[in-house]
């Protein structure tokens, strides 16, 4: 345990700032969905290639969760709907949940491809 929360705290650490540079490059609200999407993806591929034990708490809880979003794309999914663009919202939420299942689905197949 005493290694335990270092390593989450870490991940999330540097998850949190790739998050931060990913939306800064591409701007809201898609760039929280290329976070989650892009997310999604690597969890996939992590969750058959790394080993349970120190790798997923750094990579999958600490990393992954500090680079997805939902509580930012539950907020940016709001702010579209109170500005007026309750289609936008729609769109952005059918977007982002469908392509971040795709993306896990291929994360998984092609990790289960190089085992």
């Amino acid at each position: 345990m005493s290694q335990t929360l270092p390593l989450i705290a870490l991940g999330g650490a540097i998850g949190s700032v790739l998050r931060y540079l990913m939306v800064g490059a591409i701007g809201a609200p898609w760039g929280v969905a290329a976070v989650n999407v892009l997310g999604s993806f690597v969890i996939g591929v992590l969750f058959v290639l790394v080993p349970r034990e120190g790798g997923q708490l750094f990579l999958m809880t600490g990393l992954l969760g500090g680079f997805t979003t939902f509580s930012a794309f539950s907020l940016d999914t709001l702010k579209l709907v109170e500005g007026g663009q309750p289609l936008m919202a729609a769109v952005y939420v059918l977007a982002s949940v469908v392509l971040s299942l795709i993306a896990v689905t291929l994360g998984v197949a092609l990790a289960r491809g190089l085992t």
